[in-house]
């Protein structure tokens, strides 16, 4: 079985992948000329779905994909072919993702940042700070990552609600409620933390009339996607004092244009989409896992519907 990789850091990948699967036969390069001409005669590729999509886009036909990102936005644009199978990366990103939150959700309830300005200005700042126990945290996307984020919330005392696709009983969630509940629950809950996938469905819902729902006192963390946000509705709520505080880790535009207003925004910290980098290893083993499933007709896991968009 001979597999193309395409990523940044492929001499890693194809080091890692000859050593877990020695039967198979790994072509990369750096070199996209190089590559094209590897992708021409190679049924199943691994990689980051910018460079998948430009081999795609130059004709090329695979039979199956794995992505190594848990987005494939890259994959959907207009114009690119669907008729080959497309795994995202699944089960490698929980744990990553739930040190983020969990590091911004405790550095809020401290105070962290207003300490350091304290520091700087030689202030004895010696306010008590708070706890997570008994908080109220709505996690909007309850799917692989989100039910990571929540199990690894759990032991912190806080009541976890969520927001699905449509309505569901799903453990250790009090409520999930479906995409129409989102007005309600911000209201209720003290963090806010965005896991949605890239769809038509997610595009600007977090708007100046949902912003003007939420608790005064509450902290949005957007770790899903920048198109899910009205980028200026959230700089005037945060102004108007709406919500307390924004995580911001991804963007509509990487990286922010220097004169885009999150860059001086009250209350925002910006992130550089550093929430949940790849671990190549934890990929590769996945990788090899969904190739014998492949190989044996069954099941992949993280398998993509194109209909769905993830």
């Amino acid at each position: 079985m001979r597999v193309l990789i395409a990523e940044q850091d492929h001499p890693l990948y194809a080091q890692l992948l000859s050593e877990a699967a020695p039967d198979l036969e790994v072509l990369t390069s750096g070199d996209s000329a190089e590559l094209s001409r590897l992708a021409a005669d190679c049924p199943v590729w691994l990689g980051q779905p910018d460079l998948l999509a430009t081999l795609l886009r130059q004709g090329h036909k695979p039979q199956w994909l794995q992505s190594t990102w848990a987005g494939i936005t890259p994959l959907l644009a207009d114009g690119l072919p669907r008729d080959y199978r497309l795994t995202r990366a699944v089960g490698i990103f929980g744990q990553v993702m739930a040190e983020f939150v969990l590091t911004y959700m405790l550095g809020h309830e401290r105070e962290v940042l207003a300490r350091l300005v304290s520091q700087v200005e030689r202030k004895w700042d010696n306010r008590m700070g708070q706890s997570l126990a008994g908080r109220k945290v709505l996690v909007v996307g309850t799917g692989d990552i989100g039910q990571s984020v929540a199990d690894f919330l759990l032991p912190f005392g806080v009541k976890l609600y969520g927001i699905a696709s449509s309505a569901r009983e799903q453990a250790p969630f009090i409520e999930v409620a479906g995409l129409d509940q989102l007005s309600r629950l911000v209201g209720e809950v003290d963090y806010v933390i965005n896991l949605l996938p890239n769809t038509p469905d997610t595009h600007d819902l977090y708007n100046a009339a949902l912003f003007k729902q939420f608790k005064p006192t509450g902290l949005f963390i957007n770790v899903g996607r920048g198109v899910a946000v009205v980028d200026a509705d959230l700089v005037e709520a945060l102004k108007e004092g709406h919500l307390a505080g924004a995580v911001i880790d991804v963007c509509r535009q990487e990286p922010l244009p220097q004169r885009h207003p999150f860059w001086t925004a009250w209350g925002l910290l910006l992130t550089g989409h550093s929430s949940a980098p790849t671990s190549p290893g934890m990929m590769v083993e996945l990788f090899v896992q969904n190739l014998r499933a492949y190989q044996a007709k069954d099941a992949l896991r993280g398998e993509v519907s194109f209909e769905r968009g993830y």
